[in-house]
């Protein structure tokens, strides 16, 4: 598959598939394409060239199927919306024309805060919340939803380290139950750690594996290139993070994974 913007190639020639139940990050330098290709499983973007199928159809054609958060929400924060009104919207495809959230949607959206420890804000108007609880609440959306497929952009970008860890054990059950999470994802460390598989991608396939591969120099260094330094032991990542919250020049430590012999 290939696709871009404009006369621009934001992805070249990826062949890939991704197995059901799979906890998969997507990882790579700022314009590699981690959010394009998000956007094309899910739809919203069309190859220029080669086929794609999301849960065997189509992508879009099973779109009750799949949830995608993106980075950044386009949300007025001073609407007067709740907590709950926003989960809420996560059941809204399944509902149907003319139909009306009933007890079993109610009691999905009760649910789902309940699983992202936001249930005691579902009255508080969602520009009222810290960033980190915005993350949990458009998490709780997607839950409601009750999606195969999971579509994360940074879901773990500039939130504390505590609601980092409950997501990413959130997200962990979620595969465990046989669906499945794609997210791109900045924060290496994470992607080693909690991830069980990683798509290294720099407008192409770079490679595609268990979560430890991250820890390869040489990985790092194809799907990097020169943003990458070896300091005392230490692999180090330099990326000019691209989501607003990131500061410029973000900084990864890793330790260097012993060479092949």
């Amino acid at each position: 598959m290939t696709v871009g913007y404009g006369e621009r190639v934001a992805l070249e020639a990826v062949d890939l598939e991704v197995a059901t139940g799979s906890l998969l990050a997507v990882v790579g330098p700022n314009g590699a394409g981690k959010s394009t290709l998000l956007k094309v499983i899910c739809g919203l973007l069309q190859p220029w060239r080669g086929k794609v199928e999301t849960l065997g159809k189509e992508p879009g054609r099973l779109a009750k199927r799949v949830a995608y958060v993106p980075q950044a929400e386009a949300v007025d924060w001073d609407f007067p919306v709740t907590v709950a009104d926003v989960v809420m919207m996560g059941r809204y495809p399944g509902l149907g024309r003319l139909r009306r959230p009933g007890p079993l949607d109610r009691r999905q959206v009760s649910d789902a805060l309940g699983q992202v420890d936001m249930l005691e804000h579902r009255g508080t108007q969602i520009g009222r919340l810290s960033g980190g609880q915005r993350r949990r609440v458009f998490l709780a959306r997607a839950l409601a939803a009750e999606p195969d497929l999971f579509l994360m952009d940074e879901p773990v970008t500039g939130i504390d380290a505590t609601t980092q860890e409950e997501l990413m054990d959130l997200l962990e059950s979620v595969a465990a139950g046989g669906r499945t999470v794609i997210a791109t994802t900045h924060d290496l460390a994470c992607a080693a750690a909690r991830f069980q598989t990683v798509l290294a991608i720099n407008r192409r396939v770079v490679a595609h594996g268990p979560a430890s591969l991250i820890l390869d120099p040489d990985l790092l260094a194809q799907t990097y290139g020169g943003h990458l330094l070896t300091l005392g032991g230490q692999t180090v990542v330099l990326d000019d993070a691209h989501h607003h919250e990131e500061t410029p020049h973000q900084v990864h430590y890793h330790e260097e994974a012993p060479r092949r012999r």
